[in-house]
């Protein structure tokens, strides 16, 4: 890549970054709020807490193996581009 880092291209700003942890930091203490002073038994509240705390738990767990799942296909996407290459190369040098 012309010397360069490849993991240059890839990074966000910091103003994302930023405004990804602040709407999650927000949506949290918004939905928290919601079942604090919603009018019914704490039973009810508990469950309604334990089920948002589920959802928010799956989703960074979905969004984590689903980034994993990504990475790991662009290795072997680089390993058999570099395979190719020196295949390319050798087939090259013998011709």
């Amino acid at each position: 890549m012309n010397g360069q880092d490849p993991s240059i291209y890839n990074q966000n700003s910091q103003g994302w970054v930023f405004f990804v942890k602040a709407a999650f930091f927000l949506s949290l203490v918004a939905m928290s709020t919601a079942i604090l002073f919603l009018p019914t038994t704490v039973w009810i509240k508990g469950y309604l807490a334990m089920g948002s705390l589920m959802v928010v738990t799956t989703s960074i767990m979905l969004s984590k193996t689903m980034r994993d799942e990504f990475e790991a296909r662009k290795l072997v996407n680089r390993l058999n581009e570099a395979r190719t290459e020196q295949f390319l190369k050798d087939v090259d040098r013998a011709a």
